[in-house]
């Protein structure tokens, strides 16, 4: 509900969301071109058919049909027995046909939810081209992406709040790339988000107006909060909602007017004569079975056990939002054999180090660094190694591999327990500051971390800051 000052009603936002995400196929949608959407050079990967010309046959990406079913498995949809393609008719300057192969009645996933969000259906369809028009009174087309398989998935109107809309975006992102079938770089176009806004009083649909190709989340965030507030204004004057297709300024910070919003009906809609129907029963290696054997540990799940081993939620987010983090930190506890202080200790050292050390370290072509951590961690709770030193041997580590415990060894960052050793200094920093000596005997406790402070200084590090404090505090009282 919305209640500002000067407000005379009470409203309630209703959003819905369309998603489209690239997928990751070798070959597009309907031929066997090259599915490159990052491709700098113009209209290298095309053919007859991806750019539309007259007298050509498409074929199905069964790869793009494989993972959409994938997709609807882990979000617990409705797998289709029943799918067909069909033609969507309208003129844009970047579609080569003057249609589009989508799926309209019969769509391969429908229901689910994720994130707590209801979703209406998920389906198919092949990708644009894209239009630039950086240079002269022109505009260049590059068909490179036109016919790389395209998500779409769309959600029930039942989100509420911007921040909603964008936690559910996040959460869909990371399980496009759990599954492997999407990188979902947003800043590059792979994901593309639409959102459908409506404002009403009295729990009713408002007119929904629809905002295209929000590419960040802190996008879809702003272009919602501003579409709300801009409805609420609309109708405080007493006017109505004009229904129609809006764009986002990203400079402005505001939405503008591009067209009236079309109906699916002014698409005219019918099956693609030039592909075959789909029974996905009948195909062995769509049944839900075979698909399951695919599917990885999903982000919740993840999310889920990690919590249980008692990590904090912020260090959970670091290693279930990436990946390849993630993953090393599973081979490191197998190494750990689900020693709880070591695990808890492993996870923190790994959150606390700069993230361009760890992310050398997590190199997936050095499979053999999780159990060298592993040896790190223990280490480090035998009090054998600093925290600075940690870094120090995983530096090296890096560069030029080996034993932990002998690099450590050679470049002189072992710890120093020995009693004896540490009595030497603290007795040489009493005899060296006996004024701060007294104060601590006066009643002033600061003084004693002065005192540990120059101690550990004395041993360049290397001494253990426990036994430091144990014994100075022994000897001075």
């Amino acid at each position: 509900m919305l209640e500002c000052p000067g407000m005379r009603e009470t409203y309630t936002p209703t959003i819905g969301l369309e998603v489209h995400a690239e997928l990751k196929t070798k070959t597009k949608m309907f031929c066997d071109s090259l599915n490159d959407p990052d491709e700098k050079s113009p209209n290298k990967n095309i053919c007859p058919i991806c750019t539309g010309h007259p007298g050509t046959l498409p074929t199905i990406n069964f790869e793009a049909v494989k993972n959409v079913l994938k997709f609807g498995l882990a979000i617990n949809g409705s797998l289709a027995d029943f799918s067909e393609f069909d033609r969507k008719n309208y003129f844009y300057p970047d579609i080569p046909k003057s249609y589009q192969i989508s799926q309209y009645k019969y769509p391969l996933v429908s229901g689910g939810k994720l994130c707590g969000v209801d979703i209406t259906r998920v389906h198919l369809e092949e990708d644009t081209a894209k239009s630039s028009h950086e240079t002269g009174d022109y505009s260049l087309v590059d068909f490179n992406r036109a016919g790389i398989p395209l998500m779409e998935l769309v959600t029930e109107p039942v989100i509420k709040s911007p921040e909603q809309a964008a936690s559910f975006a996040k959460e869909l992102q990371l399980l496009l790339r759990y599954l492997n079938i999407s990188d979902a770089d947003m800043e590059k176009g792979h994901m593309r988000i639409e959102a459908n806004i409506s404002v009403s009083k009295n729990e009713k649909f408002g007119t929904k107006v629809e905002v295209k190709n929000l590419n960040s989340f802190r996008s879809v965030e702003k272009a919602i909060k501003f579409e709300i507030e801009r409805h609420v204004e609309v109708l405080e004057r007493g006017e109505k909602i004009v229904q129609e297709t809006r764009g986002w300024d990203e400079i402005k910070e505001e939405t503008f007017s591009q067209r009236l919003k079309e109906e699916s009906h002014d698409y005219r809609y019918f099956p693609e004569p030039d592909l075959p129907k789909l029974k996905i029963s009948e195909i062995a290696e769509f049944s839900a079975e075979e698909l399951k054997k695919d599917l990885p540990e999903l982000p919740w799940k993840r999310r889920e056990r990690f919590k249980s081993l008692g990590l904090k939620d912020e260090i959970v987010e670091i290693f279930v939002r990436d990946r390849q983090a993630g993953d090393f930190m599973d081979r490191v506890l197998s190494e750990l054999e689900n020693e709880k202080e070591s695990i808890l200790l492993a996870f923190n050292i790994a959150s606390s180090v700069p993230s361009e050390l760890f992310s050398e370290l997590i190199s997936e072509e050095k499979k053999g660094r999780a159990k060298s951590y592993s040896v790190l961690v223990k280490m480090r709770k035998e009090n054998k190694l600093s925290n600075l030193a940690v870094q120090s041997v995983l530096a090296i580590l890096i560069k030029d591999e080996g034993d932990p415990e002998d690099i450590a060894n050679k470049n002189g960052l072992l710890q120093e327990s020995d009693g004896n050793k540490i009595n030497e200094i603290i007795e040489k920093i009493i005899l060296s500051n006996p004024e701060v000596v007294q104060e601590y005997k006066s009643g002033k406790i600061s003084s004693l971390e002065f005192l540990i402070g120059q101690a550990m200084k004395e041993s360049r590090g290397k001494a253990n800051p426990r036994t430091v404090r144990e014994l100075m505090v022994k000897k001075l009282d």
